[in-house]
């Protein structure tokens, strides 16, 4: 995987408001999961961009999303709960994009994405 060109203002966004004051990964992973509850305007519409072995999405498909999900965060790793065959359930945030949502959605979702491809 190529690693994304540095992207200074992002860089500071996160510094500054995301993983400002943590000291363990444990707590920047809190911090992470705390902006994007904060900044995501849920629900919003999102597609499936890569199928993964702990998700049941397929490719192109598309979903609801209406929530973090209770899943404890990771540095690695945030599950969001969506809306998928009549149920609630938990998918990684990185196999999704978004379709229809605001641009603080679309910004905390590239926000994370960056943070994967760093």
């Amino acid at each position: 995987m190529t690693r994304a060109e540095k992207d200074e203002e992002r860089e500071e966004r996160i510094k500054m408001r995301i993983i400002v004051d943590t000291y363990s990964p444990e707590e920047q992973a809190w911090g992470w999961y705390a902006y994007l509850d904060d900044t995501m305007d849920f629900p919003f519409e999102a597609r499936c961009v890569t199928e993964r072995e702990e998700s049941p999405l397929e490719e192109d498909e598309t979903v609801r999303v209406v929530g973090m999900s209770p899943t404890d965060p990771t540095l690695s790793q945030m599950f969001v709960t969506i809306e998928w065959m009549d149920r609630e359930l938990g998918v990684p945030l990185e196999q999704l994009e978004p379709v229809e949502a605001s641009s603080n959605t679309e910004q905390a979702i590239a926000d994370w994405q960056y943070w994967l491809d760093r």
